[in-house]
């Protein structure tokens, strides 16, 4: 069965009135009319002018009806630009809570949109505007102790945080286009939004889940919607469009409005513009001189609707852009577009009707992008329509503009009854000061209101309907906070540790107000609370008086010469639970803490470390006797007195090593060790021998030599051995 469907698109310089057929999940454009506003009764997408915008409809209408039949009821569309966009964020303390339940995330989310909702009251330009409908809003994050986390649901911890951002529409927007209506004897049927009736013909929901802007471009502003992750994220407008190009033409020739309108539409059909300005002097002039000649215009367009939705989008470009309405054919304007935001050639593009699914027209039905919203504004009328509901909100009367299936949540919103009154009054909180540190400890949560619709116990999340009774009974308030010393110490403060075999128990020292303090005093509001734990290994060995521990485990380290030297090789090991641990580790209470004692180095150990000599020792042959010549090459000193290369070594100890005798040895220097002498009445001659070889008292000779002292009456010459 075919049924045919009326819509109407109220832009800021138009009406478009569209007769739309549809049968079996196809459509067929069977009649379109447009007619330019007498009077500027528009001012950004909101009637200004009434009257005018109703005898404009009851033209189109009645034009319609003469081909079509009578027609009562038709569908419309809220203007883009009139939506207004908030972020918000909302923390609350869950301390000593419940798990969170999907009534506490919704009761959350909703104090999160009246937040935003206060923020977009605070603008100057909204301060008169009494009311807004909540047309959506979509979680950003939630966050669990300042971390990001997926959900909510049966989380624990102290704090929560949702952030959201919604879409309101201002009431008298609604109204004013239902008075128009009423004016023209005809009945809304369904209501749309234009961006949403746009995007739901050329972006199906299984392609929002891409990062994709849609901008739709009239003759004053240009609405943009952004949709990423299943669902529109954002609306937003800037007050430039195709008037921008139309004045650009009127100046650079001397046009007057209407002319420059016409020689604008030209650029997307004609080679050629002809056109006659003020003075009656007419004129042709080539395409690409005409957009030449506007191209500052061109580009200041594209910069107003490419920064807009850089800021939408958190200054990312999206992944495409798709461009609909009159102003989109602008000359150049896709190539401008890609260079500000730096994008593709390919990723920018204008889309006509041709563009959208199952969707025929008749033939003289131009497939222009500026038809692409009145026609998604008949098929949004079809598929997702929206229309009012009246509730009761405690004996106050609520229409509600359904954008979605309503919850008690939205019938609150529309009431104006604030998230605080969802739940019981918080018990007084006390404030006191830890080790410098304000706490803050609050009292117990109220109990949370009890929400009845229709005599019945729901939640903020239950649906409801035209005509439901909603009541909201305030909760229980909470318990002012108590808490003693021992409540804010932490459980783990004392510790019970064992050490070498012998067990300690150590507790942490507190103070209140200057003054000792047991562990179960009752704190009072502003009370100055010092608390001294331990945590750490060494922390610990301080508090029980084990300073010969700490010191084995200090690292093991001297100073030679002036200059410090690490010998970790020679430091204790500290073990905790049996595993290698170090001074700096924290301590729990029931560790076991064992020392392995590492043996303290010799003087000659430090000396071998440095590949320093202290005593130098050769082997040498003389007169047939094998003799060790020592000689002590370095001395050492330990803390200014002299000691013996097998002293061992302290901690901390500071060394000097002293050059004694480090010249080579030489041939006199046997006679030291040797008890060889010369015979006393020896008379004759005595002849010096290294190895055979002829020498000298002062020759330098080396481990292994063979040295001698041959005895004659007369010299020896060339004499080897």
């Amino acid at each position: 069965m075919c049924s045919k469907l009326f819509a109407l698109d109220i832009g800021t310089r138009s009406v478009v009135g569209i007769i739309l057929e549809e049968q079996n999940e196809h459509f067929h454009v069977s009649d379109i009319i447009v007619k330019e506003h007498k009077e500027r009764a528009m001012v950004d997408g909101q009637i200004h002018n009434v009257l005018y915008v109703a005898e404009l409809i009851k033209e189109i209408k009645s034009e319609l009806e003469q081909k079509h039949g009578p027609l009562t009821k038709v569908s419309v569309a809220a203007a883009g630009r009139a939506l207004k966009t908030e972020q918000a964020s909302v923390t609350i303390n869950i301390r000593n809570r419940p798990i969170f339940t999907e009534e506490d995330i919704s009761r959350l989310e909703l104090q999160a949109v009246q937040q935003a909702q206060a923020k977009l009251l605070q603008n100057k330009e909204d301060v008169k505007m009494s009311h807004y409908y909540c047309v959506g809003y979509s979680v950003l994050y939630y966050k669990l102790d300042g971390e990001e986390i997926g959900n909510l649901l049966d989380q624990q911890g102290d704090e929560a945080t949702v952030e959201v951002i919604a879409t309101f529409l201002p009431r008298v927007v609604v109204e004013s286009l239902l008075a128009a209506l009423k004016r023209s004897d005809l009945e809304m049927e369904a209501l749309t939004l234009e961006p949403i009736a746009a995007i739901n013909v050329l972006i199906p929901p299984t392609m929002r889940r891409l990062n994709v802007a849609l901008v739709d471009i009239g003759a004053g502003t240009s609405d943009i919607a952004i949709t990423n992750q299943g669902t529109i994220v954002a609306y937003g407008m800037v007050p430039t469009a195709g008037d921008e190009i139309t004045e650009a033409l009127s100046d650079q020739y001397l046009l007057d409005f209407p002319i420059a309108e016409k020689a604008k539409r030209q650029l997307s059909t004609d080679e050629t513009i002809v056109i006659q300005d003020i003075l009656g002097f007419d004129q042709e002039i080539p395409k690409e001189e005409v957009i030449e000649a506007i191209k500052p215009a061109i580009r200041n367009l594209a910069e107003s609707i490419g920064n807009e939705i850089l800021r939408l989008n958190n200054q990312e470009a999206p992944k495409a852009i798709m461009l609909v309405g009159g102003g989109s054919l602008t000359p150049n304007l896709t190539t401008e577009l890609c260079n500000i935001l730096a994008l593709p050639s390919n990723r920018v593009a204008v889309r006509g009707i041709d563009a959208i699914q199952n969707l025929t027209k008749e033939e003289f039905i131009p497939a222009t992008p500026e038809l692409v919203t009145p026609i998604g504004i008949a098929i949004a009328a079809k598929k997702a329509p929206v229309q009012y509901m009246t509730v009761v909100v405690n004996e106050q009367i609520v229409r509600l503009f359904e954008m979605k299936e309503m919850t008690v949540a939205d019938a609150f919103l529309a009431a104006n009854i604030r998230a605080k009154q969802l739940y019981g009054k918080p018990g007084q909180g006390i404030s006191i000061t830890v080790n410098g540190q304000d706490i803050f400890i609050p009292g117990e949560h109220g109990q949370p209101a009890t929400i009845l619709v229709n005599g019945e116990t729901a939640s903020t999340k239950t649906l409801i309907h035209h005509g439901d009774n909603i009541s909201l009974i305030e909760g229980i308030d909470g318990v002012d906070a108590k808490a003693t010393v021992r409540d804010i110490v932490d459980g783990a403060s004392v510790k019970t540790v064992t050490i070498q075999g012998t067990m300690y128990i150590v507790e942490p020292k507190v103070k209140v107000n200057g003054e000792n303090a047991p562990l179960e005093l009752e704190l009072k509001d502003r009370d100055y609370v010092e608390i001294e734990t331990v945590e750490t290994i060494d922390e610990l060995l301080k508090a029980i008086n084990r300073l010969d521990i700490l010191h084995k485990l200090q690292s093991f380290f001297i100073h030679v010469n002036g200059q410090p030297m690490f010998l970790p090789e020679f430091s204790a090991k500290l073990f905790i639970n049996g595993k290698p641990s170090k001074l700096q580790y924290s301590i729990q209470s029931g560790d076991t803490l064992t020392i392995e004692d590492s043996p303290l180095p010799t003087v000659q150990a430090i000396a071998n470390k440095l590949d320093t000599l202290l005593e130098e020792k050769i082997i040498v042959t003389f007169q047939n006797e094998q003799l060790e010549l020592t000689k002590v090459c370095r001395e050492v000193l330990v803390n200014g007195a002299v000691i013996q290369p097998n002293t061992t070594i302290q901690n901390g100890a500071t060394i000097q090593i002293i050059e004694k005798d480090t010249k080579p040895w030489i041939f006199q220097d046997v006679f030291r060790y040797s008890n060889w002498q010369l015979p006393t009445n020896f008379k004759g001659h005595f002849t010096i021998l290294k190895n055979g070889i002829a020498s000298s008292f002062d020759e330098e000779i080396f481990g292994g030599d063979k040295l001698e002292i041959i005895l004659s009456e007369y010299p020896v010459t060339n004499m080897t051995v």
